[in-house]
């Protein structure tokens, strides 16, 4: 009972610790796809912001070039020129346009409010060195909150002879954002928030080295930061219009000299990720649950095996009698068993020489084609000659040397793949070995009407075994690939060699396949018929024996579609062992 105790609440354990694993990363991804339309929207809000503060810039530098403005420096202002600004003022709805000296101190303005002296403030002093100047401050007596655009006036020299400041009212432009989703606001470069969709966070300003705001007056409300991956995530106590918990994101904005920050409530976010963490805590609890139920009622039917081993165990006292005997058998066929070992070393040679009689047609017609081939040049050569033409009889001549050497060639892989292998060579070179193979069945597969697919590779590949007994793996394969494929209408053969780690050699027909593919290396297996092609069933076996002895294997399988393939798999030796 303790123990399936244990286990349940093992159990219990990982499934909470993979429903908060899942959370936290369906959270994490909710909070990139959130920070994503929250770049979005701050970005659109930011281009506002922009776009509508560029108007007043525009009218500074439209102003800056307007004849009435040059002549109130040049003569003084008069009614003309603050009729122009208030007109201008009340088409634009700037809050005031000012026209200043070369000093930064007031000629006129729209409203007539304005302090007299402004050559101390940085806009001022930038548009009278010749550059656009813009800045944010308090405009008293009309508003706290007000952006400047000062545009530099000049004469006809190109020297600056004043400046025209176009006064916006912040209050007037975010007026129209409050309450819309999500809370967007601007803070200067001192972290003050100077313009915002909700007015309570106006004038608050960031601490220093820390994250938040905190009111100009009063006592700071709750406020808590952390970090969830890459996103800060702000805890509020902010008021009724502001989210509880927040993914804060900010950007630059050097256009105005602001940044735009916004709060994305992520109630939905964390919901979500709960949710989906639920799911599959659920799913997860079903599946133990029926896994508890199957392991009770194996552990049931393991009490009822227990109750019958002890009545099988009253009757084991007979079976000792019997238990010697099967020894006594056991011993007797470790005999047999070595004395088959030696019958298989027999059996091997036998095989080979099984293999040369099915294969002798077709090597008498290899062997017989060059003869006649030979004779019949041979009488050519002589009419030739006693026409007069050595040269062609010379011709003929040479044809039939090469004739002698292919009929060399082939008795020699016949002499070599006859004679007795006593022990396994170290190294073989693969693609000789194929070769010579090959050139054994092609009076078979020419009889029968076989096209091989076969592409040597470009350098030798060399592996562990023996030449003789390697090449009598591969008669063997193209030899049954040739009979299964005899009652095809198109008999294709393709030899595939591999060279990585381990050098395989693949062998494919399109014959009707392997009918039962793991049984097809077990001795006296076959499922040729009686004839002239028949076996007892020992080549793949002894095929088999031979990869072994090699540390190869050799696998065969059906291909989808119709078609065997069987794959020989040997070591790799290195060529600079074989060199040595």
């Amino acid at each position: 009972m303790r123990h399936r105790v244990a286990i349940v609440l093992a159990f219990l354990g990982i499934v909470l610790l993979l429903a908060g694993g899942l959370w936290r990363y369906a959270y994490q991804q909710g909070l990139y796809q959130l920070a994503a339309r929250g770049q979005a929207d701050l970005a659109l809000a930011g281009d506002r912001l922009v776009g509508q503060l560029q108007r007043y810039r525009d009218l500074a530098v439209m102003m800056s070039d307007h004849p009435g403005i040059a002549a109130a420096l040049e003569r003084g202002a008069s009614e003309n020129t603050v009729d122009l600004l208030l007109e201008v003022a009340d088409k634009s709805a700037a809050l005031d346009v000012l026209v200043l000296g070369p000093t930064g101190r007031m000629i006129t303005s729209a409203s007539g409010t304005a302090p007299r002296d402004l050559g101390r403030y940085s806009h001022v002093k930038r548009a009278l060195r010749g550059a656009l100047g813009w800045g944010h401050g308090p405009a008293d007596p009309l508003t706290q909150r007000a952006f400047f655009h000062a545009a530099p006036v000049f004469d006809a020299k190109g020297k600056v002879q004043g400046a025209v400041v176009v006064i916006t009212d912040l209050n007037g432009i975010d007026y129209n954002w409050r309450g819309t989703n999500p809370a967007v606001f601007f803070t200067d470069a001192a972290g003050e928030v100077y313009i915002a969709n909700r007015s309570e966070l106006l004038f608050w300003s960031r601490p220093e080295g820390n994250p938040g705001l905190i009111p100009p007056t009063g006592e700071a409300p709750d406020f808590s930061a952390k970090m969830v991956g890459p996103h800060e995530i702000w805890q509020l106590g902010w008021g009724p219009y502001l989210p509880k918990q927040a993914l804060h994101l900010t950007q630059e904005l050097p256009v105005i000299g602001m940044t735009g920050e916004v709060l994305l409530d992520i109630t939905q976010t964390r919901a979500l990720a709960f949710a989906q963490a639920a799911a599959v805590a659920a799913l997860c609890l079903a599946f133990g649950s029926l896994l508890f139920l199957a392991s009770e009622r194996r552990r049931t039917l393991a009490a009822a095996n227990r109750q019958l081993e002890a009545r099988v165990a009253k009757r084991t006292t007979a079976l000792r009698d019997t238990n010697a005997k099967l020894l006594a058998e056991a011993a007797e066929r470790e005999e047999a068993q070595a004395a088959l070992r030696q019958a298989q070393d027999d059996l091997v040679q036998a095989g080979k020489l099984s293999a040369l009689g099915q294969m002798s047609a077709g090597i008498s017609h290899e062997l017989n084609q060059p003869l006649m081939a030979i004779r019949s040049f041979a009488d050519n050569a002589v009419q030739f000659m006693e026409r007069g033409k050595p040269e062609r009889a010379g011709e003929n001549l040479r044809r039939i040397s090469d004739m002698t050497q292919r009929m060399g060639r082939i008795i020699q892989n016949l002499r070599a793949f006859a004679r007795q292998e006593n022990m396994a060579q170290d190294r073989v070179e693969l693609c000789a070995v194929l070769q010579s193979a090959l050139e054994l069945t092609r009076g078979r597969r020419e009889e029968v009407g076989v096209r091989v697919v076969y592409r040597p590779p470009n350098k030798k590949i060399w592996v562990r075994g023996g030449e003789v007994r390697l090449g009598q793996v591969f008669l063997n394969l193209i030899t049954n690939a040739v009979d299964a494929m005899e009652g095809q209408p198109e008999k294709v053969l393709e030899i595939e060699i591999m060279a990585d780690e381990a050098v395989t050699v693949q062998f494919r027909d399109n014959g009707p396949g392997i009918e039962m593919p793991d049984k097809v290396f077990d001795p006296f297996y076959t499922t040729k018929q009686v004839g002239e092609t028949g076996g007892m069933g020992l080549g793949l076996s002894i095929s088999y024996g031979i990869v072994q002895s090699f540390g190869g294997q050799i696998k065969g399988s059906n291909i989808e579609g119709g078609g065997a393939i069987f794959t020989v798999t040997l070591e790799p030796a290195l060529e600079n062992a074989v060199a040595a």
